[in-house]
């Protein structure tokens, strides 16, 4: 399985909505500075490759994830070899 089936998948969607759901809407890294902000991505901790996007240890474990705000993924993964889009894909950079 490659990255684009993993994130079509229905045990991504059901999990990524279950956490949103956990994770109650906000933003976890602005609501840990005492702001509240609509959180819209689910993102991995650790993140996928091809070396672990099988592993559900870690693909579909909530204690590897973290819901928060364009912004701050963006911060997140500014500087890496990946780069966010207008959309908040995470896309690799050219």
């Amino acid at each position: 399985m490659d990255r684009k089936e993993f994130y079509g998948s229905i045990q991504w969607k059901n999990c990524r909505d279950a956490y949103r759901k956990q994770a109650g809407g906000l933003c976890e890294r602005c609501l840990a500075k005492g702001l509240y902000v609509p959180g819209e991505i689910v993102h991995h901790k650790i993140h996928l490759n091809e070396k672990n996007l099988n592993d559900t240890k870690i693909a579909l474990n909530p204690d590897n994830l973290q819901l928060v705000c364009r912004q701050c993924h963006t911060e997140i993964h500014s500087g890496r070899r990946w780069r966010v889009d207008e959309n908040g894909r995470v896309i690799e950079r050219k």
